[in-house]
Order: C-alpha cells, then sequence, then structure tokens
C-alpha cells in the first residue's frame, strides 16, 4: 500500500487537478479527506466519471450524498444535518426559541445556517437574522453585534476551527456569553484545546468521536497521542476508520476495481474506534451514531484533554438526513 497526499490549498481548482492527475496518470485507487465541501464535490464528479473510490471525511455538505452521491462516493464522518440536528433540538428542549446564525460566507456555512434555520422552525422557534463573516475572518465585533442586536438568546455558530475559536473569544469579551447561548455546529478537540475550559466551558455540540468514550477508544488515542503529542480529533479517527474499511474491502472482493470495491462496502458493519452500529447507505452516506456533548468547566476537568461530558447518543438512523428527504440518483423512490 503506498500513500500519496497533497495540498489543494482550499481551492476547488487545486484539488480537482491534483485529483486528474493522480487518477489518470499516476495509478492511484482511492483519494481521501477532501476537508472542504467544494473540493469534495469537484473530486466525486470525478471519481463517477472514472470509476475510482473517493471517500470524504473532513467535508461536511450533505449535498455530497444528495447532488453529488456517485456509485464509487461516500461521505464518512459527519455533516450539517447530523451537527445540527443533534444540538439544535437540545437546545430547542430547554425552551430556547429565538435563534441568531453567524456563518461563514463559502457552502457550508450556507447549507448549515439553512440546515439550521430548518430545525429551528419546524422546533417552533424563530431565525430573527443570518450574517455571514469572511473565511478566518480577522475580527468578529460588527458580526456579534447584530446577533446581540437582534434579542436572540441563542447564536448558532455555522463557522470552523479557527472561525469559531474567535467568534467565541469576541463573544465572551462582549460579555454576551453569560445571558445568550451559544451553540457551534463544528468542533473539534483540537478547537476545544485551543480555547481552554475557561473559555469554552459550558459549549453544548454534537460530535462523532470522544477519545475518552469507552476502553477501546481510551486506547487506540493513547497510542495516537504517544505518536502526535495529541489527542485525535473525529477527523483523524474517521480518516483511520475509512481507511481500514476500504482495505478491508478491497481485501473480501479481491479486486481494487472502484465499483466493485464501494459495493463490498456497502455489504460490512462497520464497528471500530471510531464508529458505532456504522455502515454505508446505498447514497454513500456512512451512517453511525453521533454524540452529543458538552465541555466541562475547568472545575470538572481530571487533566490534559478531559473536556467533555457526553450527555447523549443519537442513534444514526436518527441523527443523519433520512432516505425520505434524499435527492440522490441512487436511491429509490417508493
Amino acid at each position: 500500500v503506498e500513500l500519496v497526499f497533497a495540498d489543494h490549498q482550499n481551492k476547488a481548482d487545486v484539488g480537482g487537478t491534483k485529483a486528474r492527475q493522480w487518477w489518470d496518470a499516476e495509478g492511484v485507487d482511492m483519494i481521501i479527506d477532501l476537508n472542504n465541501s467544494a473540493i469534495a464535490g469537484a473530486v466525486f464528479t470525478l471519481a463517477k466519471e472514472r470509476n475510482k473510490v473517493a471517500i470524504s471525511t473532513g467535508a461536511l455538505s450533505t449535498g455530497l450524498t444528495n447532488e453529488f452521491c456517485a456509485p464509487t462516493t461516500v461521505h464518512y464522518t459527519v455533516d450539517s444535518y447530523s451537527l445540527g440536528k443533534s444540538a439544535v433540538d437540545a437546545v430547542m428542549a430547554q425552551g430556547k426559541k429565538d435563534w441568531f446564525i453567524l456563518a461563514v460566507d463559502y457552502a457550508y456555512g450556507k447549507v448549515t445556517a439553512a440546515t439550521v434555520t430548518d430545525f429551528v422552525k419546524e422546533g417552533g422557534g424563530k431565525v430573527l437574522g443570518t450574517v455571514y463573516h469572511p473565511f478566518n475572518a480577522s475580527d468578529f465585533s460588527s458580526f456579534l453585534m447584530q446577533a446581540q442586536a437582534s434579542k436572540a438568546n441563542v447564536v448558532a455558530l455555522a463557522n470552523a476551527t479557527q472561525d469559531t475559536v474567535n467568534s467565541i473569544k469576541t463573544a465572551r469579551e462582549f460579555g454576551m456569553t453569560k445571558n445568550v447561548t451559544f451553540v457551534p455546529q463544528l468542533v473539534y478537540i483540537n478547537d476545544a484545546h485551543a480555547m481552554g475550559l475557561e473559555l469554552g466551558q459550558g459549549l453544548t455540540f454534537a460530535t462523532a468521536f470522544y477519545w475518552d468514550r469507552n476502553d477501546e477508544s481510551r486506547a487506540w488515542s493513547k497510542k495516537y497521542q504517544d505518536r502526535m503529542k495529541k489527542m485525535p480529533s473525529m477527523n483523524q479517527a474517521s480518516i483511520y476508520s475509512a481507511v481500514t474499511q476500504y482495505l478491508k474491502a478491497v481485501e473480501a472482493a479481491g479486486t481494487d476495481d472502484g465499483l466493485t470495491v464501494t459495493n463490498q462496502l456497502k455489504k460490512m458493519k462497520i464497528n471500530d474506534v471510531f464508529s458505532q452500529n456504522g455502515y454505508v447507505r446505498e447514497d454513500g452516506r456512512m451512517v453511525h451514531d453521533m454524540f452529543l456533548a458538552q465541555m466541562k468547566s475547568p472545575k470538572e476537568s481530571k487533566g490534559a484533554w478531559d473536556y467533555y461530558k457526553i450527555l447523549d447518543t443519537i442513534p444514526g438512523d436518527k441523527a443523519f438526513q433520512p432516505l425520505s428527504k434524499s435527492t440522490c440518483s441512487l436511491v429509490a423512490k417508493k
């Protein structure tokens, strides 16, 4: 097995060009990660044309299992639907019905904002406003002032990584977190580490993986930590899982033909360090249990990387978009 890698620089044309080069000239069988929805969509389209396997573990748009679905593509980790539904439902159950959405201005942010809006309305709440900020914004003051002026009691953060961290930091500086509930739609454990518990305590969000959830996750994560000097995020755990399951499918199928291997993967049950009760549906969605997490207070933490309380487990068939709502051409409509 040979592993090659490249930096797509968050540019769809760069990612698409590299995928063509790998598949057309360099004999690559499978491309994984694709942590940008626009790039993942472009590579999924190429995968369909070339009968090659593409597995996105990093992108979040539900479009990958709707308009971009293909016979040889898999969306593995999470998406805006699974992250949003668990967290929104939990906060709505507390009676907090007036929402404001702060979203990053690219495909993930727009899809996530629309998804959160749908969930809030379905729960009988109202979205009082939505504002979009640039990717890697340097100043969130004006955006959060709009949220504050709306009088919403919940602010959903439809952004990720450093944008999420900086949003929370600015909200704390404004004193907004005393009266407003902030619901980030995507939190990796490295984001929690960057924020620290003093800043992040009380944040509630959905996740697909936590290192301290059970004996198996702790044992694997300790090995990861020994090598990388940090705990794995859900994306890193899911890449390990996806590569392992792909290789098992190749072995079981006796070939690396894209369609044959993907069909074999869809026959397999996936229970490993990342996935509980996992399986790949006909639309390419890898369905698995999700977890509702809350960041601990400094007093609750027992040591380094002890950041989350797992409040609830959401079964995969409840967490992910149902096939009845799918627009994937591979899904048979009744």
